[in-house]
């Protein structure tokens, strides 16, 4: 059968997801447009595609035993030098990112792999493109702001042209969405420059 490439990752929703891509693609970044917006949980994982079921069946027990959490976003930050990206930083639900990614990679489960750097949830907004426009990226969006209710993730795959596409989606065991801990954010919006 074969291997392919998985993912698993939490979106960030409409509308910061096609607004935090836009502006990717507008710093340059020719990635942007074949990978949804996203947090990673797993990050790109070949496997033999014959695991594909138990990888799933792994995933829906860390879906069920999890529970709905506030994600917040909020300004930029940057892996220079040591790796070329810029992103947004999750400033609320990263320690819930880590206990989910801790558990998708759980070493007596499908998934089990070491990480090439230690865990730090993110969004991506540029990677790999030249210094100025890194730096522009880090400038502009340094006012990013937006808020939502986690409620689950999901497994993709990266085609043969290196577009991720859903395969699909893992909701938490839980009815109950944590309430934003903090006053209201005008979600997804830049400051006025």
């Amino acid at each position: 059968m074969g291997t392919v490439t998985i993912g698993v990752s939490i979106a960030v929703p409409e509308p910061h997801g096609s607004l935090l891509q836009q502006r990717r693609a507008g710093f340059g970044d020719a990635a942007a447009h074949g990978i949804p917006t996203h947090v990673t949980l797993l990050p790109p994982t070949e496997v033999d595609s014959a695991e594909l079921p138990a990888v799933e069946a792994h995933l829906t027990e860390v879906a069920a035993a999890g529970r709905p959490f506030t994600m917040r976003l909020s300004g930029t930050d940057t892996f220079r030098p040591l790796s070329p990206v810029v992103y947004v930083r999750v400033v609320e639900g990263a320690e819930a990112c880590a206990g989910l990614q801790q558990q998708v990679r759980d070493p007596s489960g499908p998934l089990a792999r070491e990480l090439q750097f230690p865990y730090h949830p993110h969004v991506t907004v540029a990677h790999g493109i030249d210094d100025a426009a890194m730096d522009r990226a880090f400038e502009e969006l340094a006012g990013y702001e937006a808020e939502w209710a986690c409620t689950g993730f999901a497994l993709h795959e990266q085609g043969p042209d290196g577009v991720w596409h859903k395969l699909r989606e893992f909701g938490f065991g839980g009815s109950t969405v944590v309430p934003p801990q903090a006053a209201p954010v005008d979600s997804g919006t830049l400051p006025a420059r």
